[in-house]
């Protein structure tokens, strides 16, 4: 087989253009029967969603189309395997968690992790000891780890089980895993990385080097997030022997539905072809546009753009240099019909394709008008959270949280309590406040902070009032 080649997609093409008679799930029948008014955008694709038929293969026992595809991905990876994954890097983060940790193991965790990294220790029931991100200066937001402090957390909890790393961040901003790894390895403990944002890395220079080639033992990647493949749509490749491959496979196969989107999947198939053809290309043609996007951002004396030692291209940071804040930026943004990924307090996200497309300069100049009537202004430092200790390590595992009850308590009287709920900024989903945390006074004036500038919360139902759920300790249930 060659990288060019899409099998999963090709037996599904081939299996539509017969024109079968249905007598099967979906219900749609090949999309025969649908709304009429819905047909327009649809009806091509539900040509393709199909379910485990003869020539289909199965994803939870793949032997045949699906099985090609993941071998071509994990060729291209270098992988020693890697999973096609339709619910999303959620899944993925899930099962290498449960794959590898039991009740009561110790872990040490990235603090800015995703929220699915917080589940699937919960549902592993293992005792997070999480380490403190360095702040990028400029942006204001936790990037990656130094490498002595994870080596001086390995001497200080010598019973750690695994390290679970994040890289890049949210926004394209990696760092040199390789010390950490080597000395990780060194101590016989496996490493595994969410790398959501990082599913292209293995394109080489310009971009950063991906966990896969610093060695890391399991890595995930949102392959909808910079390639072309549907949402919902990842991989999951194995490194290694330390961690067991019919383990993880039996965690992805409880965890992922039993009716998976054929779709996704060959979407999945046809990215990994597209990255190839990419890397085989080359990307000069690529970064010649993404320079003369920036040039034409930098032009806008309202904004300007934010970059870290190790920056993903297709990831762009803008920082207001006018009134507005990040959210207030993002709406202007919006009213002229440019939509950008995610703001916080200080920045907006965008992300860019991997192909070129001459429409970002036409935005580019249309941003510049939206925003000429604003003042520029002095640069104003963003502001994080960072006094909090390098390591932490909740008071109490999940469980024994559980024989609590909760009650809500005002933000100006949670400090010192333990929180009953995670408080999640979304975007990007990395929890600022961890369930089972106890709550400091950097953490009220932060939420602060982001409630007076507009930002969005996922999960819980009182932040918005000011409020919080923490656990009553002065009895159980």
């Amino acid at each position: 087989m060659k990288q060019t080649d899409t099998p999963l997609y090709d037996a599904l093409t081939h299996f539509s253009m017969k024109r079968p008679y249905s007598f099967h799930v979906p219900g749609h029948k090949n999309g025969s029967v649908f709304m009429e008014k819905g047909k327009i955008h649809f009806h091509s694709l539900l040509e393709i969603d199909a379910t485990e038929l003869t020539g289909l293969d199965d994803l939870h026992d793949p032997s045949g189309c699906i099985a090609e595809a993941e071998e071509l991905l994990a060729g291209l990876y270098r992988s020693k395997k890697s999973y096609l994954l339709v619910n999303g890097s959620t899944v993925g983060n899930l099962a290498m968690i449960l794959a590898v940790c039991g009740e009561g193991d110790r872990v040490l965790v990235q603090s800015n992790c995703h929220k699915s990294i917080m589940n699937g220790l919960q549902l592993a029931g293992a005792r997070p000891i999480f380490i403190q991100a360095q702040v990028h200066e400029q942006a204001g937001v936790p990037a990656g780890l130094d490498a002595q402090a994870v080596r001086e957390a390995l001497v200080a909890y010598p019973d750690i089980k695994a390290v679970i790393l994040t890289h890049p961040n949210y926004y394209g901003m990696g760092q040199d895993l390789q010390d950490i790894i080597t000395y990780a390895h060194n101590q016989n403990m496996p490493v595994l990385v969410d790398e959501a944002h990082g599913a292209h890395f293995c394109l080489g220079d310009p971009f950063p080097q991906s966990a896969l080639a610093y060695g890391a033992d399991v890595v995930v990647q949102s392959a909808h997030k910079t390639l072309p493949a549907m949402t919902m749509g990842s991989y999951l490749h194995l490194n290694s022997s330390r961690v067991q491959e019919k383990k993880l496979s039996r965690y992805l196969a409880m965890l992922q539905s039993s009716s998976p989107s054929y779709p996704i999947m060959a979407s999945l198939d046809l990215a990994r072809a597209f990255l190839a053809q990419v890397k085989e290309h080359g990307t000069a043609e690529l970064m010649a546009f993404i320079a003369a996007f920036q040039e034409a951002l930098a032009e806008i004396p309202q904004i300007q753009v934010i970059r870290a030692e190790l920056q993903d291209p297709l990831k762009i940071v803008l920082q207001s240099r006018c009134p507005l804040n990040g959210y207030e930026l993002q709406t202007v943004m919006e009213q002229a019909n440019i939509y950008a990924e995610l703001a916080d307090p200080y920045n907006v996200l965008l992300i860019l394709p991997l192909q070129k497309d001459e429409r970002l300069l036409e935005a580019a100049a249309i941003l510049r008008v939206q925003l000429q009537s604003y003042e520029v202004q002095r640069e104003e430092r963003p502001t994080y959270p960072v006094s909090f200790s390098t390591l932490k390590e909740p008071r109490m595992g999940y469980k024994e949280l559980d024989q609590y009850s909760t009650m809500v308590v005002p933000l100006s009287a949670a400090e010192g309590c333990i929180a009953a709920e995670a408080i999640i900024p979304y975007p990007p989903g990395i929890p600022l406040l961890m369930k089972g945390e106890q709550i400091q006074q950097e953490h009220v004036q932060h939420i602060h902070v982001l409630l007076e500038s507009g930002a969005r919360f996922q999960g819980s139902a009182h932040i918005s009032r000011k409020a919080i759920e923490v656990y009553d300790r002065r009895k159980g249930q």
